[in-house]
């Protein structure tokens, strides 16, 4: 089984703000899963107040999978992973978050498992109340050159430009699945 878990944060006013590139991306993945996969394409998130998240569940690749988004806002994300965690009994190894970083260029993707939260507060929070850091992390570079024209705070929480919107779509968040696709086969 794995969770995969988009970071961001909710409400409206947050829905295409680039600290949201998480909630973008297990949106995307959920929508564009291959026929046959046993999610129903009309499916949404239903929330699940135990877990602080909302939650859609699938069998992928020959594996259970759970996405869900925390509602616990960004820096607190480490409530809901724990309780997901907790929920269904995943390891930390396969868990696999998805989050937006400020220090990659527009558009360039990382993998890496394990680590530190470099600066980021929601993997801060995450690796706090896990009590680890090993797990998977896909980031999603952020940064274009308007970052250096505001505080990093309110860059985040700055709105994707509608060309950023149509890249994410069509080119940055189908690599976003092939590298969740990648790290689900290896087990």
């Amino acid at each position: 089984m794995f969770l995969i878990i988009g970071l961001g944060n909710p409400g409206k006013q947050y829905k295409k703000n680039r600290h949201n590139a998480g909630f973008m991306a297990v949106d995307f993945v959920l929508s564009n899963l291959p026929v046959g996969t046993g999610l129903d394409p009309s499916m949404q998130f239903k929330e699940n107040k135990k877990t602080k998240s909302l939650i859609a569940e699938t069998d992928f690749n020959n594996q259970k999978i759970i996405f869900a988004k925390p509602q616990t806002y960004m820096n607190n994300s480490g409530v809901a992973v724990l309780a997901l965690q907790k929920k269904y009994k995943v390891k930390p190894e396969n868990i696999i978050i998805i989050y937006d970083e400020l220090d990659l260029p527009f558009g360039s993707l990382r993998i890496k498992f394990g680590g530190s939260s470099a600066g980021h507060n929601g993997i801060k929070s995450i690796i706090e109340k896990l009590g680890t850091d090993k797990f998977w992390r896909i980031r999603i570079g952020i940064s274009n050159d308007k970052r250096q024209l505001l505080p990093a705070d309110k860059f985040v929480l700055s709105k994707f430009s509608r060309e950023e919107i149509k890249e994410l779509k069509e080119k940055i968040l189908p690599r976003v699945v092939e590298e969740m696709n990648k790290i689900i086969a290896q087990g």
